[in-house]
């Protein structure tokens, strides 16, 4: 970090910023210029609150010359994080797809649904038991009836499941979870994120619609930071000016935060286009682009579907596209993770 100091600083003020600043464990290099005086600091400044250190009546500007984020930048973690669920490795070489309906509706469509992907080569379960709506007149999902239904297919197939987490008072509910999923209107809950990071279990975290990258692997600091190191980032599109998706898939997210982080890097298409049709295309993309995992809607019945039907895949569909993932994957080099 670099401190700017204002021409009318006097010495006396400049001996109690360095003193404040020393008090966070860092080394203070004081430079007079024939401008300006700067202050250079040596050590771990992300615990320095960039706004706290500009508010100082003598600071002129302030620049980090490192990133805030120190657990989850690839600067201290070179080698790519790989994590384990259930037998299955997100990172570290091979694909994944988390395949499922939007919405856990009932037994008989969500054991259908998972024995479809599981058959199409799909390597993990995912459905919403609670489900965060803009309007709180639509479904908003089965609760801790949906997270049971998921056991039960998790025991058909084998699967590990994938569901959001939307409270955290329903974090015990999700004990016998695999991986406990963190939507992108939850990406800054700072509070929620905290409380996962004390939990030893793998969270996918979801990009915010208007959030920065950085403000995403800021996100995952917050859970790495208490402890927990398995957190799995999920690009699921940003909201641009442009009407003809739900979203803007950001595929340039998937290289550029392979420069950045250490951590896995999953691509949502669903969630992303909003449209079926798209899911495949976009698919191919991003395994093209070199993500780590994909996620993808798929419902046994999608024209009748309580949450999200116009962008879920029919089973059918589904095989088909998982024909076209596969290849693309082994083309990149990135097989198809089939443990």
């Amino acid at each position: 970090m670099v401190i700017v100091l204002k021409n009318s600083a006097s010495e006396k003020q400049i001996d109690e910023l360095m003193n404040w600043l020393q008090g966070f464990d860092v080394k203070t290099n004081l430079v007079h210029g024939i401008h300006s005086n700067i202050i250079g600091l040596i050590g771990d400044t992300t615990r320095i609150d960039m706004e706290s250190v500009q508010a100082k009546e003598i600071v002129e500007a302030v620049k980090r010359v490192q990133e805030p984020y120190k657990n989850a930048n690839r600067r201290f973690h070179p080698d790519d994080t790989v994590i384990e669920v259930a037998g299955r490795k997100i990172g570290g070489g091979t694909l994944n797809v988390i395949a499922g309906p939007c919405s856990v509706e009932c037994e008989e469509q969500i054991i259908t649904t998972a024995i479809a992907v599981k058959e199409a080569g799909a390597t993990m379960l995912r459905g919403g038991a609670f489900k965060p709506r803009t309007s709180p007149y639509a479904f908003q999902g089965l609760g801790k009836e949906g997270i049971d239904l998921l056991i039960q297919a998790r025991k058909v197939t084998g699967l590990p499941i994938v569901t959001e987490i939307m409270d955290l008072s329903d974090i015990d509910l999700f004990a016998d979870v695999d991986v406990v999923q963190v939507g992108a209107r939850n990406m800054q809950n700072f509070t929620l994120l905290k409380a996962l990071g004390r939990c030893d279990k793998p969270v996918l975290l979801k990009r915010g619609l208007s959030s920065t990258l950085q403000e995403l692997l800021m996100s995952a600091e917050y859970i790495m930071s208490e402890g927990n190191s398995k957190v799995i980032l999920c690009e699921r599109g940003i909201r641009t000016f442009e009407p003809a998706t739900r979203n803007t898939l950001d595929i340039s997210a998937v290289p550029l935060l392979r420069q950045k982080t250490h951590l896995p890097i999953v691509i949502d298409p669903s969630h992303a286009t909003g449209i079926a049709s798209l899911v495949e295309p976009m698919s191919l993309c991003a395994v093209a682009a070199g993500c780590d995992a994909l996620e993808i809607e798929v419902h046994n019945d999608p024209k009748n579907a309580w949450s999200d039907g116009a962008q879920s895949l029919t089973p059918a569909q589904f095989a088909e596209t998982m024909k076209k993932i596969r290849a693309m994957a082994e083309f990149c080099g990135k097989p198809l993770d089939i443990n």
